[in-house]
């Protein structure tokens, strides 16, 4: 039989699946790769628990006196895993049907619903940060990074690396219109960064922050956007499952059942090292 579903097209059905999904959920995901993770996968149980180091002091000490003893107490934050999960029913018409390799299609859409979903959880940490700059009644400037940068600092926050924002589009526009002189003219007074805004829409590096641009930045309880500023430390992810694809054929519906699920868990982890960034949510 010319048209029969054999185990080696399905086998290969199930492999396209696979790949595209787990390509586009690490290609996609924007704020997962700039927090510490941390891979349980494989050890029991549903948390991990995270030490929180306190800092030290040094001081002045004369010379043949003994030291004394620092306390040197840890604290932990906690982070659960839980299931998120996705499935798409391929009917036999649908796949027989298609002009492009459908297998592929559905992996990139799972794929892409898990990206967003473990992003859509890091950026809700966001407004729970302490320090916070800017105004939901104002839109961001570069100011507003400029004043979060100064704020890790002062909080002795990875002071010899880089730091990381994660914004709304919305929020961006209006820092690449200030850096721009609002696209009004090609001028040579423009910074790197504002040619490159110019240019390309790309933002890049603002007083050593890296900036990212991501549409699941969600709003505050006012309306506004509340996007992050932060050290890789200042945010958790823990995975305990990594994405897995599973299919299951319906015959009496003639259907190819995809589903996709992991298991991960997100938590804040030293509220001093991430400041929200809050902004108009009006282009």
């Amino acid at each position: 039989m010319a048209n029969e579903a054999t185990s080696s097209i399905l086998s290969e059905l199930y492999a396209n699946i696979v790949q595209s999904a787990l390509y586009t959920l690490n290609e996609q995901t924007v704020i997962r790769p700039v927090v510490r993770n941390y891979d349980m996968s494989g050890t029991p149980g549903l948390t991990a628990q995270v030490p929180i180091y306190p800092s030290l002091s040094a001081a002045a000490v004369a010379d043949g006196t003994d030291l004394t003893n620092t306390a040197f107490n840890t604290t932990s934050k906690t982070i659960t895993a839980s299931e998120v999960g996705v499935m798409v029913e391929l009917t036999d018409l649908a796949a027989e049907s298609a002009n492009e390799d459908v297998a592929a299609a559905i992996g990139r859409q799972i794929g892409a619903a898990m990206a967003e979903k473990v992003d859509t959880d890091l950026a809700a940490l966001f407004s729970g940060f302490s320090n916070t700059v800017g105004s939901g009644a104002a839109e961001i400037t570069v100011d507003d990074i400029f004043k979060a940068a100064a704020i890790l600092r002062a909080n002795n926050a990875n002071q010899n690396g880089s730091y990381v924002a994660v914004i709304h589009p919305y929020q961006a526009y209006q820092l690449k219109k200030q850096l721009t002189n609002a696209g009004a003219t090609m001028s040579h007074s423009l910074s790197d960064v504002g040619n490159s805004a110019l240019k390309d829409g790309f933002l890049g590096r603002i007083a050593n922050v890296d900036i990212f641009e991501s549409n699941v930045v969600t709003g505050d309880s006012a309306g506004a956007y509340v996007g992050g500023v932060m050290t890789q430390d200042a945010l958790g992810y823990m995975v305990k499952r990594n994405m897995r694809i599973e299919t299951e054929r319906n015959a009496s519906k003639r259907s190819l059942e995809v589903v996709g699920t992991m298991a991960y868990g997100v938590s804040e982890l030293f509220d001093q090292y991430g400041v929200g960034l809050i902004g108009d949510a009006q282009l």
